[in-house]
């Protein structure tokens, strides 16, 4: 798509801009043209050539989309890009500049006595006029909730609609709400625009849904949706001033000529009350909705050190999205994987459904018969506001031994058996001789014998701390929050190198709160911005630090719907989130 504009007018000039397109083009979106009066567009045309080139016919088509603007104030003026669909692709322009110079007095005199030339001898020109009054009840916006005291962490969906009583060729969303303290989901991305009419009093209107989201509390409380600003253009009718002729006859609205209108719209604020969460019960991982689960082992039967998967599957509606891993409790004997996360989430106007696989990889390195024990998935349902616990049941697996070469490096009881097998009978080479005392009891003796003791002496030290630190809860918790939380970083970059907005937010999101919550023991169902400003006061963490979380913890709830280049926002973050998780080691 290309544009063509003017470089430089003078204020008061009138003057066009086209946006070019070499194909059959449609869904097109004009920029907002501020500083500029706009009268009238988008006026679409299209064209069609062919050729014939040693008898192969050639054929091209271009689509045009044309402004007529006022320059009004002196400046220089940035207009954003346009954007439009051709041949299934999304395209779009550069933005461009214009400078409104000011214009000299004679010009202005030229201009004047032109017009009145105009207005004297050609009755069809453009007199002055006043255009079709607009007020607040013949076009405006709102926006509604289905739930005003949700629990934490419920899903909320929010709408946004016009309602209008004249015509709209197009509209622009300027800037989207905030929404601090929820964590968001667009539920509109790849669907068409619903209209429809609604009776509102005594007036009809047609209404459109502009837009319509998912919001889940992440702190209790009074919480505020901001308002979402737009702009719409409306085509209102322009009437003639009258002359006393015959022409005054053409003055009736099917011949009066409609002209666009810029009229800026924005939404009410909406207040919320989050009721926050009960005590959560032993198992509960953050999940909110009304979810299922189920699972279990791939395998019944295996060898040993062959690889087995164990597959926990959580689907239902609510914040899927959030929840944490579930953490089954599997045999020591068994070397296992990190899960491999599986997500198949949709987004729709009910809100977001689907459902998320956990799968760990499974090495057993010893024959026998194990048992991994029930796995119990623990949400809050808000319909009947009680905690819903979910259970996988036990698994028992038989391992057998595996073969000569997987258990090169294990000794298993069959092993013990063979040792027979694999000495033979010695003959004697020579005539035997007494051992004297000096000959077992040399050097080599004593420093086996010292290496026997100093290894039994680490053993049992060993034992007694690993001991100790698992019976430390909030020990572990904090070793494996940075852990975690720097794992979750790497998906997080690798993300933001494939542009995956929405994932990459997800694993900042969960980076940051999950080290948070490890890092100072607090429990899930109690984590806030409340409770974090409370703990890091309690741990006595400096003050330039606190301000430090607290901010990076703002400004992750900003950037998704901050305007402006999302590449450089998302790389912000990550240094952001990543300076934060360092500086809590």
């Amino acid at each position: 798509m290309t544009v063509q504009a003017p470089k430089s007018v003078y204020a008061g000039d009138n003057f066009t801009v086209r946006f070019v397109v070499d194909a059959r083009a449609s869904d097109f979106r004009g920029p907002s043209f501020k500083g500029f009066s706009l009268r009238s567009g988008p006026n679409t045309s299209s064209s069609s050539s062919y050729s014939f080139v040693n008898g192969q016919m050639t054929s091209s088509v271009q689509t045009v989309y044309s402004y007529t603007l006022t320059a009004d104030l002196e400046g220089t003026f940035t207009v954003d890009g346009a954007s439009c669909t051709a041949d299934g692709k999304k395209i779009g322009s550069q933005s461009f500049t214009i400078k409104v110079e000011k214009a000299d007095p004679a010009r202005q005199q030229q201009r004047a006595q032109q017009q009145q030339r105009q207005q004297a001898y050609d009755p069809w020109a453009q007199q002055p006029q006043q255009a079709q009054t607009i007020d607040e009840k013949s076009l405006f916006a709102r926006a509604s909730v289905n739930k005003i005291n949700p629990w934490q962490g419920e899903q909320i969906i929010v709408t946004y609609k016009i309602y209008t009583q004249v015509p709209i060729s197009q509209f622009a969303i300027d800037k989207l709400p905030g929404n601090r303290g929820f964590w968001a989901e667009d539920l509109s991305e790849g669907q068409q625009i619903k209209q429809y009419e609604e009776t509102i009093g005594d007036r009809r209107y047609q209404v459109a849904e502009i837009r319509k989201g998912a919001l889940f509390a992440q702190e209790s409380g009074k919480l505020t949706i901001e308002p979402l600003d737009l702009n719409v253009l409306a085509m209102v009718q322009r009437q003639r001033r009258r002359t006393g002729t015959i022409l005054d006859l053409f003055d009736d609205p099917f011949f009066s000529a409609r002209e666009a209108v810029e009229r800026p719209l924005s939404t009410s604020r909406i207040n919320v009350n989050v009721r926050p969460l009960p005590a959560a019960p032993e198992g509960f991982t953050g999940g909110v909705g009304r979810f299922d689960v189920k699972g279990g082992l791939s395998l019944g039967k295996v060898k040993a050190n062959e690889a087995v998967s164990y597959r926990v599957t959580i689907s239902g509606t609510g914040n899927l999205m959030l929840v944490n891993a579930p953490t089954p409790e599997f045999p020591n004997v068994f070397e296992v994987y990190d899960p491999r996360i599986e997500d198949n989430i949709k987004r729709g106007d009910n809100g977001v459904s689907g459902s998320r696989t956990y799968e760990w990889v499974l090495i057993p390195r010893s024959q026998g018969s194990y048992t991994i024990p029930e796995l119990k998935f623990v949400y809050f349902d808000p319909a009947s506001g009680q905690y819903v616990t979910r259970t996988i049941a036990k698994q028992v697996i038989e391992v057998e031994k595996g073969s000569a070469h997987s258990q090169s490096h294990t000794v298993g009881k069959d092993d013990v058996r063979l040792l027979n097998k694999d000495i033979n009978y010695i003959h004697p080479v020579g005539k035997l001789q007494p051992l004297r005392h000096t000959d077992h009891a040399g050097w080599l003796f004593w420093l086996v014998a010292a290496l026997i003791v100093l290894l039994t002496i680490a053993a049992l030290v060993f034992g007694h701390r690993r001991q100790v630190a698992e019976q430390d809860v909030a020990g572990v918790r904090r070793k494996r929050a940075l852990r975690l939380a720097r794992k979750r970083l790497r998906r997080a970059e690798s993300h933001l190198k494939a542009g995956d907005a929405n994932a990459f937010y997800e694993e900042i999101y969960r980076a940051i709160w999950g080290c948070l919550a490890d890092k100072y023991s607090i429990e899930l169902s109690k984590l806030s911005r409340d409770t974090v400003t409370q703990c890091l006061v309690d741990k006595q963490v400096p003050a330039d630090r606190q301000e430090s979380i607290m901010k990076v913890l703002q400004d992750v709830d900003l950037a998704r719907f901050a305007p402006g280049d999302a590449h450089a926002q998302m790389q912000t973050i990550y240094d952001e989130a990543l300076d934060m998780i360092v500086g809590l080691e």
